[in-house]
């Protein structure tokens, strides 16, 4: 996702004995926009750092800023059934921190170094799990906002004698927070008559049932929606504290005479009101397909008598709800590569083209008013508009060794 640029005397030193290898690596991290850039995930592959210095534990090293402040960090485990009898990490994928970029602030520096002390445990800000408890419900959330999406044991039919919910959708559901903490296992822990009403910490009032919800997909053909049903498996990749990725596969549906699949890899990072998501379908032929992102056209609770302000407007669809006793929300979708919206009768619908086995790289999510950040659509929109900035600008890093 980031650019990764190399200094060139890092690449001259690394034919060096490593006996002499620095203990200190140099980040130094750039980008062109002049707007804000609230918790910016930097990603630095672990080869890299192992490089720069070799044997490194991830639970002896700090990230420091310009300032000698330690940063949280995370590295992520691609391999974790791998052997590294010679301690080079090859079962690390990334080294993952954040920077806030002030608006005008075009550069920030970092290193990175060995430590004798174990590095703090720092607090869980991203955090997926697949909930069996709730009928394989999968769940996910960051400091910001919470999600979850449904699984098969929802969709199934009641047994004779047995009273359950069933619902069939592959629409994702918000969980509006108005804290900072991880709330997902607390609020399954106290059950669905409490979540359903904001008790402190937030609440679930987001409307799904047959639609999109907030960010789901399906195949449009210029009149009609063709949409999956329940995830059919999940495969978590990464945990926190300061990312997420997990994976939601979908099983065959047929879209209007064509049989498409789907597998939904979401990043899920600290500080974002939007998730990234990058769906990538597969079906027969070389002819993309149209695939419609969507937003519920009635997201709240009955008895809200909503006032729904929609944009849209280039890579951003987005609702502004206003409600009568629960404050309002926003909701929105975020596609770089958009070539139009459309409607059916449940969604409002953002259109780009996809092709099999390609990833389509989309965002989604939320924001309440009583959380107290974004309390406006104003602010809402600006928030979706430099999404889609940022992913246009991606941050440049550049490595090199620190005596």
């Amino acid at each position: 996702m980031k650019r990764l640029i190399l200094a060139a005397a890092l690449a001259a030193s690394f034919s060096a004995p490593s006996v002499h290898a620095a203990e200190r690596l140099a980040v130094t991290v750039e980008h062109d926009l002049a707007i804000a850039r609230p918790s910016e995930t930097i990603s630095i592959p672990w080869s890299e750092v192992n490089a720069v210095l070799p044997g490194a534990l991830i639970q002896k090293i700090a990230v420091k800023d310009a300032q000698g402040r330690v940063l949280p960090h995370q590295v992520t485990n691609v391999a974790p059934l791998a052997k590294d009898p010679k301690n080079a990490g090859i079962a690390y994928g990334e080294l993952l921190f954040q920077h806030s970029f002030a608006p005008g602030e075009k550069r920030a520096a970092f290193t990175v170094e060995k430590t004798e002390a174990l590095a703090p445990v720092f607090p869980v800000k991203a955090f997926a799990r697949y909930v069996p408890e709730r009928l394989d419900d999968f769940a996910w959330e960051n400091d910001k906002i919470a999600h979850r999406t449904y699984g098969p044991a929802l969709a199934a039919p009641a047994q004779p004698g047995v009273t359950k919910e069933v619902l069939v959708t592959s629409g994702l559901d918000l969980w509006f927070k108005r804290v900072d903490y991880p709330i997902v296992d607390r609020w399954y822990n106290k059950g669905h008559d409490h979540y359903h009403h904001d008790e402190g910490e937030g609440m679930d009032m987001y409307n799904v049932g047959k639609s999109r919800g907030a960010g789901g997909t399906g195949v449009w053909d210029g009149k009609q929606l063709y949409t999956g049903v329940n995830y059919a498996s999940w495969k978590v990749l990464a945990n926190g504290p300061v990312r997420a990725v997990f994976e939601l596969h979908y099983a065959n549906w047929d879209a209007g005479g064509r049989q498409v699949s789907e597998v939904k890899r979401f990043t899920v990072d600290a500080g974002h009101y939007l998730d990234r998501i990058d769906s990538t379908f597969s079906f027969t032929g070389s002819e993309p397909v149209t695939v419609a992102a969507g937003l519920n056209r009635t997201p709240s609770d009955k008895g809200q008598n909503p006032q729904i302000a929609t944009r849209r407007e280039g890579a951003v669809l987005l609702q502004w709800v206003g409600q009568a006793s629960n404050d309002a929300f926003g909701t929105a979708v975020v596609v770089p590569g958009a070539e139009g919206f459309a409607q059916d009768a449940l969604n409002e619908l953002i259109l780009a083209k996809a092709s099999s086995g390609k990833p389509l790289r989309y965002y989604a999510g939320g924001a309440w008013s009583r959380a107290g950040e974004i309390t406006s659509l104003e602010q809402w929109l600006r928030l979706a508009q430099d999404t889609a900035a940022r992913d246009g600008n991606p941050v440049r890093v550049t490595l090199a060794r620190k005596p």
